[in-house]
């Protein structure tokens, strides 16, 4: 299929911390793997970022890190358009129209905006509360085809396709009304001390609850064999197992198996055998990507240029859709 047939995919992510290993095997893993497929576009939203306090010095180091990891993952910058949202101002810009079209009512009922607002109550900002809207320009701006999409971020596309439209009825076919994108595999990871709650980079006060894709890897072996279990010593999948189950879901994402071919192949395993194959299986996806991230990060100099690279083609498309917004409300141009 020619670049020009194929379809858009825009996607993001804050670097509010190293992602972890459910970030990889539920998103980033399929990043890569989407790179063959279609056009993709992927951003490091560190103006998202700032919804919530950060120390100035650690989020421009994060925001390289995760830049460099994306690369060590896979994700080519020839490929595809790696880039951080800050270098390209028309988000800014066409985020301030977009928040002229989007309702108070639509954003209050956003439920992102209740649970950060409960862990963040002494700083409820109106960057936390209009967050979507950035998002909507986020996607709008380069006429995505599909967004990849969990069941966190649905009501974010969702309103973010009710502000085209709703553009789209007023000035006519400005905006690509995007679709959401399941991916096929992505795996939904759970946190290893904690297997009823997702594994997040940044939402857990115990360490052994997450591995991150940059752990020592004697660590993250570790933190594998000390996971949660239960008592019966049977290897199973099962809704009353849920640190086991959690665990052959880790060990068939990493591998490429179906959960249930996983539980196959650990019929009649005791817990500490199964734990240590796990571990081996996820230590053996980790170690080539870290080697890969060391090697990247040593270039300072390539780093740079794929940051300038990647602003200088995203500003070139945004700034095509935020001009044609810009005529279209009647701003000069």
């Amino acid at each position: 299929m020619s670049e020009e047939n194929k379809k858009i995919i825009y996607s993001a992510m804050q670097p509010s911390g190293i992602p972890s290993l459910g970030n990889y095997l539920g998103a980033l893993k399929n990043w890569k793997n989407l790179q063959n497929e279609y056009n993709c576009i992927y951003a490091i939203a560190n103006m998202h970022a700032i919804t919530v306090r950060q120390d100035p010095t650690e989020l421009r180091k994060k925001t390289r890190d995760l830049l460099t990891l994306f690369m060590a993952i896979g994700i080519d910058p020839e490929k595809n358009i790696l880039y951080v949202q800050s270098d390209v101002k028309a988000h800014a810009e066409l985020a301030w129209v977009l928040n002229c079209f989007t309702y108070m009512g639509e954003l209050s009922r956003m439920t992102q905006f209740k649970d950060k607002s409960a862990k963040h109550a002494d700083n409820i900002n109106a960057g936390l509360f209009t967050y979507p809207v950035l998002m909507a320009a986020d996607i709008l701006l380069y006429n995505a085809d599909l967004v990849p999409v969990g069941e966190d971020q649905r009501q974010h596309l969702e309103i973010t396709r009710d502000i085209a439209e709703r553009f789209n009825n007023i000035y006519g076919d400005v905006f690509t009304v995007p679709d959401g994108y399941i991916p096929k595999v992505g795996a939904r990871i759970m946190g290893l001390q904690e297997p009823e709650r997702k594994m997040s980079k940044s939402e857990s006060d115990n360490d052994n609850n997450v591995i991150y894709m940059l752990d020592d890897l004697g660590r993250a072996a570790n933190k594998i064999k000390r996971a949660v279990t239960d008592s019966d010593n049977e290897v199973r999948l099962s809704p009353d197992k849920p640190g086991i189950s959690n665990l052959l879901n880790i060990y068939a994402a990493v591998t490429g198996k179906s959960a249930e071919e996983a539980e196959g192949e650990f019929v009649g395993c005791g817990y500490g055998e199964f734990k240590k194959c796990v571990a081996d299986a996820v230590i053996e996806e980790l170690r080539p990507i870290q080697e890969r991230f060391k090697e990247l990060s040593s270039d300072k100099a390539y780093i740079d240029k794929v940051i300038k690279d990647g602003a200088e083609k995203a500003a070139y498309i945004a700034n095509k859709t935020l001009r044609k917004v810009q005529r279209k409300v009647g701003f000069p141009v």
